[in-house]
């Protein structure tokens, strides 16, 4: 399966998407293969993929070298978490905002001013000398990759047509992305021990060195016809909303949940999150389609991203914990059991599509999800004997290949069936998920392996809560998705 070359992309309108065949992602009706990539469509997938791979990356990349980073730049222990939080806060706070905007106003500018934010940003990081030029290069590259991922992944749904052609895509975008997070925890250890942890976030500006100067020839511009005004009350609001939920979870991820600034935080976060949905209900021209947002492929399909992403990132830091704490291996170690798992997620990626194409994006989301949570429950077989390391490789590993379905039968399922001109908005709601997902799963899950002094009971507790809502948004999503099709 490719991409039709016949028409190559204009250089100044997306490719109008064909309409949305009922039976082309619900049913398992074989699909029509696509004519192979051309050059020009390879170039296209790399730019936009590159960029995707980059932002993975920097949310892992700097977790192992955050002891030695601390210690050179003077930063305390409880400071350090903002290294994490000073990114994590602008990426998914400015995701809707970034998306919506660049459907009114162009993606690939959007696109372009992101990148360009981002080698900068990550540039500052590294020559950075003290912690509040660190800092603020974090916060930049954090702003730089809200503006990348909803517009990079809307240029690549309005340029690749809705079938197996976008299929594919997405299914190299998902790869990517669950390696590069997956890649950044190895690849941290190895700069950080021999180049110093400054090269973590060289690296980051020379990804962006490399793509920028390809991205203006080879992207198409697009935005939608009408040049509607900008929801300005609900940008605020849910931008609001989303900095202040991420950063309670950030910090209760860290320091527990029963700080003021935490619980203050977390309030806020729900309130102004509470008055968004409202202002978008009256608003002429809302940020957040509410008729969108009811479509059943969009709630549900986000619903399974949601878990599958906030439930394998608590997997992967409880198991962290315990392959160093209780069986003692060293963290270049651990970096193989997850690198074992990047690797099968690799191998996942090439066959979800043509499982998509074969099977449709609501069955394959069904048992992906089914399959992540049966694997995460094998775990809890881990005991303190070393044979648990193999355990442990072949389970998250196993359970990763589902996730990697999951991720990828989400995205197709949210933006199939979705016009041009909201794009920004569809694929702004799967990035935000993403995003979500990455942050509240670790402080959700993860306080449950840490608080007690058995950490082995903990790291157990947390795989049995996170298998059993796993299986549970399984029956739901496999619920939900059906409903609409008997509609």
């Amino acid at each position: 399966m490719a991409i039709d070359t016949t028409t190559p992309p204009s250089t100044t309108t997306a490719p109008p998407a064909p309409q949305a065949q009922p039976q082309s992602h619900s049913q398992s009706r074989p699909q029509p293969s696509a004519p192979k990539l051309s050059t020009r469509d390879k170039l296209v997938l790399f730019v936009l993929c590159a960029a995707q791979f980059m932002v993975a990356l920097d949310f892992s990349v700097l977790n192992v070298a955050l002891p030695v980073l601390g210690a050179d730049l003077g930063m305390s222990q409880s400071a350090l978490q903002w290294a994490v939080t000073a990114f994590a806060l602008p990426s998914g706070g400015f995701l809707l905002l970034f998306g919506r905007t660049g459907d009114l106003f162009g993606r690939r500018k959007l696109f372009l001013g992101g990148l360009a934010l981002f080698g900068l940003a990550s540039l500052l990081a590294t020559f950075a000398w003290d912690p509040a030029s660190f800092l603020t290069g974090r916060a930049l590259q954090g702003v730089g990759a809200a503006a990348i991922v909803p517009t990079g992944m809307s240029l690549l749904t309005t340029t690749f047509p809705e079938g197996p052609q976008r299929d594919r895509a997405l299914g190299i975008s998902g790869t990517l992305l669950s390696l590069g997070f997956t890649v950044g925890m190895v690849l941290g250890g190895v700069l950080t021990d021999t180049l110093g942890w400054r090269s973590t976030m060289g690296l980051l500006a020379l990804f962006a060195l490399i793509v920028l100067p390809l991205a203006p020839g080879l992207l198409p511009e697009s935005r939608t016809p009408e040049r509607p005004r900008l929801d300005i009350p609900g940008a605020v609001t849910v931008t609001g909303g989303l900095l202040a939920l991420i950063y309670s979870l950030s910090t209760a991820a860290e320091r527990g949940f029963g700080g003021m600034d935490v619980i203050v935080t977390l309030v806020a976060g729900v309130l102004l999150l509470a008055a968004f949905g409202y202002i978008e209900s009256r608003a002429a021209s809302p940020l957040v389609s509410l008729p969108m947002l009811r479509r059943r492929t969009v709630a549900w399909g986000n619903l399974g991203g949601l878990v599958t992403f906030s439930m394998m990132s608590a997997v992967i830091f409880a198991l962290t914990l315990y392959l160093q704490e209780v069986l003692e291996l060293s963290a270049f170690r651990t970096g193989l059991v997850f690198g074992v798992q990047g690797v099968v997620s690799v191998v996942a990626g090439i066959f979800a599509p043509k499982v998509i194409s074969r099977f449709g994006a609501h069955r394959t989301l069904v048992v992906s999800l089914l399959g992540q949570g049966l694997f995460i429950a094998a775990l809890l077989g881990i005991d303190e004997g070393i044979w648990s390391v193999w355990l442990a490789t072949a389970g998250v590993s196993v359970a990763s290949m589902f996730h990697l379905g999951a991720i990828i039968s989400y995205g197709v399922t949210v933006t199939s069936g979705v016009p041009d001109e909201e794009q920004g908005l569809a694929t702004g709601l799967v990035t935000s998920t993403q995003q979500v997902g990455i942050t509240i799963g670790i402080p959700l899950l993860g306080v449950l392996a840490t608080t007690g002094t058995d950490l082995l009971a903990g790291t157990r507790t947390v795989l049995l809560v996170d298998a059993a809502v796993v299986l549970v948004a399984a029956a739901l999503v496999a619920l939900g998705l059906r409903t609409r099709r008997k509609g």
